[in-house]
């Protein structure tokens, strides 16, 4: 007899891969897929249900782990809004946020399907110079909290510029995030106008591992040298003790840029002068005289020909702070909106700058940076404004009671 030399239990003939067979792997396909649908769907869940406390000593959306997503949100006042006004808004947000933050329905909520996944939404509520000026109340302004001067890269459009309030909406999914943007937007809709809003957005979350340093669209790690929130030197730079304005202690001060990327020439650099331009590689962001990026950037350090490793003029060079106080906590957002009249990108980065004392801490920073910056070729301010954010509240009281009470 001859040998069969092809075994008919590990055959795989055309009319089983066409009939049978193939109706055997799809039932496994389908098993396969159906494990993975439900893995991942309780993956999202788990990770749409996280939230983040509103209540506090501070408010969130500041030390908390910056979430995916980001809206900025300014508003000023119609005319005629006193301190009354002004003190039913904050109570109608402080109890909204606090629902929605929760996973919970606002009060008034018409879509409240839409509120059950909090997805680590945050809300921080900040005051312009603008707020305090109409209220009367710049007796509790500090004397160092006034728009920021004038510098010689700006070219700020007014329609980004400051407001007399202002919301940061920051999840880490954008449909909870749109709820709540609506929500508390349209419940304040007959008191005050909406200036502008900022959109704005980070990695998904598990997208890289947990303190991962983000990275901005021109593909530079952006935020190494931060405050660790937690930490005793966090604590003393960013919260403020209410020395001088004890309605503050606990809140901070926001600086909020738009700065625009000149993306289309900075295409045109290679990596080098990329590199060179930031004082920092471009693979892992270690500063050009070290290998991992928290490594100590050497500003005194020459290669054989007494060149500087780092430039001078480098970006990193020129923000390195000058002694210890000259801190604050970077907290930002990329954006990438559709191209305007003449223009084949609109991408950027919202800037976002906290810190307890703005004209200590960040403006001899900002200084520098604008007498010279070799990154200043390939970016460009375009919006500026600063806000005071008052400390958070318990649940029997409202954000800013503290000033408006």
């Amino acid at each position: 007899m001859a040998e069969n030399t092809n075994p008919p239990s590990r055959a795989l003939s055309r009319r089983r891969l066409l009939g049978g067979g193939a109706a055997a792997l799809g039932v496994a396909g389908i098993t396969w897929g159906a494990t993975t649908v439900v893995e991942r769907s309780e993956h999202e869940q788990q990770a749409g249900k996280l939230v983040e406390p509103f209540y506090g000593v501070h408010q969130a959306g500041i030390a908390t782990t910056p979430q995916a997503h980001g809206t900025f949100i300014g508003f000023d006042l119609l005319p005629g809004a006193d301190r009354a006004v002004v003190v039913g808004i904050m109570k109608m947000w402080s109890e909204d946020a606090s629902r929605l933050t929760a996973g919970n329905p606002a009060l008034a909520d018409t879509e409240r399907e839409l509120a059950v996944d909090p997805a680590r939404l945050t809300v921080t509520v900040g005051y312009g110079p603008g707020l305090f000026t109409k209220l009367g109340l710049q007796a509790r302004q500090p004397d160092w909290f006034e728009p920021l001067p004038s510098y010689e890269i700006d070219r700020l459009d007014d329609r980004w510029g400051g407001s007399d309030l202002l919301l940061q909406i920051c999840g880490d999914d954008p449909v909870t995030i749109a709820h709540a943007v609506r929500v508390l937007t349209k419940n304040v809709r007959s008191l005050t106008t909406i200036r502008w809003t900022q959109k704005g957005f980070r990695n998904a979350r598990g997208t890289t591992p947990e303190g991962t340093t983000m990275r901005n669209l021109m593909g530079q790690v952006d935020g190494t040298v931060n405050p660790a929130p937690g930490t005793v030197d966090f604590d003393s730079l960013i919260w403020h003790d209410g020395a001088g304005q004890p309605w503050l202690a606990g809140g901070t001060s926001l600086v909020l840029r738009r700065i625009r990327m000149e993306m289309d020439t900075w295409d045109e650099l290679d990596r080098s002068g990329r590199e060179l331009t930031m004082g920092r590689t471009l693979s892992n962001g270690a500063p050009l005289n070290g290998t991992n990026e928290f490594d100590e950037a050497d500003f005194t350090l020459t290669d054989k020909f007494g060149i500087p490793v780092i430039p001078p003029g480098s970006h990193i060079a020129r923000a390195h702070q000058t002694h210890e106080k000259e801190q604050f906590f970077r907290r930002a957002y990329n954006y990438d909106d559709a191209p305007e009249s003449g223009q084949t990108s609109n991408s950027g980065l919202i800037f976002a700058a906290f810190q307890r004392d703005i004209a200590e801490q960040y403006l001899p920073v900002q200084q520098r940076l604008s007498d010279f910056d070799a990154l200043n070729e390939w970016t460009t301010p375009i919006g500026s404004a600063v806000y005071l954010i008052p400390p958070g509240c318990t649940e029997n009281d409202y954000v800013g009671s503290g000033l408006l009470g």
